[in-house]
């Protein structure tokens, strides 16, 4: 046993499982378009499609999966879905993801 970590606490095999599952659904470059959009406000595929430079049926089927994965949430009005973003966890997963990036570029750039 590991002794000089005392206070260490290894996360649950669940915990592990939602988390690889939800940055699983950041990798892709078009789900980080539409959730971006959708942490401005609520949206429609077609609105989400025009901002996301995607056809709607893409947007469409990635919603699917974002929703299945908690990270976004519909709203039916009439024949219309309106999407949103599930909870502020993912305005600070995707934001600090894309700090990330930002911070990973300027250090290849500069050679740092």
């Amino acid at each position: 046993m590991h002794t000089s970590l005392p206070d260490f606490d290894m996360p649950t095999e669940e915990q592990v499982h939602l988390a690889a599952e939800s940055f699983r659904m950041l990798s892709d470059p078009t789900r980080i378009k539409i959730l971006w959009a959708l942490l401005q406000g609520e949206s429609s595929v077609a609105c989400l499609a025009e901002l996301a430079d995607a056809a709607p049926s893409t947007v469409s089927q990635h919603l699917a999966k974002l929703r299945l994965a908690g990270l976004v949430k519909g709203r039916r009005e009439g024949t219309f879905v309106y999407y949103s973003a599930a909870d502020e966890h993912v305005r600070r997963l995707l934001s600090e993801g894309l700090f990330h990036a930002e911070h990973v570029d300027v250090q290849t750039s500069t050679g740092e």
